[in-house]
């Protein structure tokens, strides 16, 4: 499982012209999800999300956790190309991302686990659907990781 985990001044997802979703100070996260991930991929990843210190505290140091921000929110949409690879030719080859049937599921486990984590409800998008997303990178900070290479992120 790979994630892009963004701290934003705001997010928000629109499908078909209407916004779905919308976020202001938070984290704003792609899921891509590959064939052979699990329940502890997500488990991994999601006490990493809200343990992870990005955010400024008072001496306006990246020392705080999502959970420690007031008002904070996260959004979370599935982006199955964060499984591309690229190591031949200039198309991007997408065998490795988990048939719809398997990351569906997973996707829904993984925002639920998020939430209950995070203490409140995660915003998202619709899976599978064709999104225009925005948002509003606070930093920049941006942040990669991916649950089956944990010593490179």
């Amino acid at each position: 499982m790979r994630l892009v985990i963004q701290r934003v001044l705001e997010a928000s997802v629109t499908i078909g012209g209407v916004e779905k979703s919308r976020i202001g100070h938070g984290m704003m996260i792609l899921v891509g999800i590959g064939e052979d991930d699990t329940d502890e991929d997500i488990e991994y990843l999601c006490q990493k999300v809200v343990k992870m210190r990005i955010f400024d505290d008072a001496d306006g140091v990246m020392n705080l956790p999502i959970t420690d921000v007031p008002d904070s929110g996260l959004l979370v949409v599935s982006q199955f190309t964060l499984m591309a690879s690229t190591r031949k030719g200039n198309r991007p080859s997408y065998i490795h991302a988990a048939r719809p049937e398997i990351s569906e599921p997973l996707y829904e486990r993984f925002v639920a686990r998020l939430s209950t984590l995070f203490g409140h409800k995660v915003q998202t998008g619709t899976f599978g659907a064709d999104m225009q997303v925005a948002l509003v990178n606070d930093g920049p900070v941006t942040i990669l990781m991916d649950s089956k290479r944990r010593d490179e992120f």
